[in-house]
């Protein structure tokens, strides 16, 4: 897995990226392929932004969010991008699942 982090108009924080990694890393055990994230952090005015850009098993999903909250705001992000990769997977295992159905004729 891994993960870049950009910050814009604020300072470098480990705090920040580890609890980013943490949460990022839930995410990964849906996925089979290592995944790629790229996370930006920014200050606009008095709040605080995130941009999430998540890529792997051929899908690229992406998130952003903002609030008062540097911690908050990291947390809805990855909630968003979760469900997505939660709903695609999903959709994949319904396909593959109804794929091999055999359609029925009516009897003569």
């Amino acid at each position: 897995m891994r993960i870049s982090y950009t910050f814009r108009n604020m300072e470098s924080s480990d705090a920040i990226k580890s609890h980013a990694s943490e949460k990022i890393g839930k995410i990964q055990k849906y996925m089979r392929a290592p995944l790629h994230a790229e996370m930006t952090f920014s200050m606009e005015r008095h709040l605080h932004r995130v941009d999430l850009n998540l890529t792997g098993d051929g899908h690229q999903y992406a998130g952003h969010g903002a609030s008062d909250d540097m911690y908050t705001t990291i947390d809805q992000v990855v909630d968003k991008i979760d469900r997505q990769v939660r709903d695609t997977k999903a959709t994949e295992n319904d396909r593959r699942r109804h794929s091999g159905e055999s359609v029925r004729r009516p009897e003569d």
